[in-house]
């Protein structure tokens, strides 16, 4: 046998020891697991947005800067007219053009955790090094002296801060993250991936800070669909960034599908003002029940804490409730499980069936 035609040959070292990103398929089960907008639009809408399909000319390229989409987003996220623009598929396009253009000779990615996997599993892919903080024990809050001082042993090139933190929900301190900002020798990104459902937010603090860049998606507003994410900052490193992005990022559908549904935000933000509203009654149902610890939360999910998290997920998996087991992603979310905000219909059949696996 030719052993130089064996992967371990050729295939990076890195790359080798990583486990793809896994995503369940969640047959008929009940979805409450990818933090997912549950509502679809009205009908008449619906068939407002198959018509501009109508118009999309496949056999061309898409606008290759998507300056339609660009504008609708400035305008609906409020974005400073001084401040750049970059979009990608997804935020974790973004994520990983970020990486490659701060990535070098021992440079290094920096990010609180427990948080977005992404950070650490796409520092993996490129070959950038990563640091990971952990939060303090019971209430996940930036250990901000241990920050500090991460930061000045490491002096990392990037640093992500989910803002409100996933899977934890909470918003970071304002004053904690102030003062990352003027400590770090490079770029603060801060990811408002959930600011739809939180009072927070840096987008007016862009030009206090030249370090910053914000993240943002319009995943959790109920587009999860067109994967579309957006870097927004100082054209000064904009200009950098953007020569890692790949021609025609973002597909012609995605466009046309984009600008409409942004035309409709009135209709987005409805949806989003009745999820926080049954994140709340969702959160004080949780609180009632005996042996389970819930964290308060600022985005679209819960995380809540039971006796045993493995039994608690598969007993809900096999009655068609699909949630995230977090248990063994970090010491911190030992027999921790995170819970979409559903319909309030789903959110019901939830609650019933956690309280008969919890009792058995």
């Amino acid at each position: 046998m030719n052993h130089t035609n064996s992967p371990t040959t050729w295939i990076r070292p890195e790359i080798l020891q990583l486990t793809a990103y896994q995503v369940p398929d969640p047959g008929n089960a009940i979805k409450l697991d990818a933090m997912e907008n549950p509502y679809h639009w009205d009908p008449p809408v619906i068939e407002q947005w198959l018509q501009v399909m109508k118009t999309a000319t496949i056999n061309r390229y898409p606008d290759p800067s998507a300056r339609a989409v660009k504008q609708q987003l400035r305008t609906v996220m409020q974005v400073p007219e001084t401040m750049g623009m970059i979009l990608g598929n997804g935020s974790d396009e973004l994520i990983q053009m970020l990486a490659l253009t701060f990535n070098g000779n021992r440079r290094l990615l920096l990010a609180p955790e427990p948080s977005f996997a992404m950070y650490r599993l796409i520092a993996q892919m490129v070959g950038m090094q990563y640091v990971g903080v952990p939060l303090t024990t019971e209430d996940f809050q930036l250990d901000i002296f241990a920050l500090l001082e991460a930061i000045d042993t490491h002096q990392p090139a990037l640093i992500f801060l989910a803002y409100p933190n996933n899977p934890t929900g909470n918003a970071f301190g304002t004053a904690d993250i102030e003062t990352i900002l003027e400590i770090a020798p490079g770029i603060v990104v801060i990811d408002e991936a959930y600011a739809p459902f939180s009072d927070h937010s840096f987008m007016s603090r862009l030009e206090d800070y030249p370090n910053l860049l914000l993240l943002r998606t319009v995943s959790k507003l109920g587009l999860a669909g067109l994967r579309l994410g957006l870097l927004i900052g100082a054209e000064t490193w904009l200009a950098h960034i953007e020569k890692t992005r790949l021609p025609y990022n973002i597909n012609m559908l995605t466009q046309l599908s984009a600008v409409f549904a942004l035309q409709h935000y009135d209709m987005l933000i409805r949806q989003t003002q009745q999820i926080k509203t049954d994140r709340e009654q969702l959160l004080q149902h949780l609180q009632q029940l005996p042996n389970v610890k819930v964290w308060p939360s600022q985005a679209n999910f819960i995380l809540f804490r039971v006796k045993d998290a493995k039994r608690t997920f598969e007993g809900l998996k096999q009655r068609g409730i699909l949630i995230k087991n977090l248990h063994g992603s970090h010491p911190l979310l030992n027999n921790c499980l995170r819970v979409t905000v559903g319909t309030p219909v789903e959110n019901q059949a939830f609650l019933e069936t956690l309280v008969q696996v919890i009792g058995m």
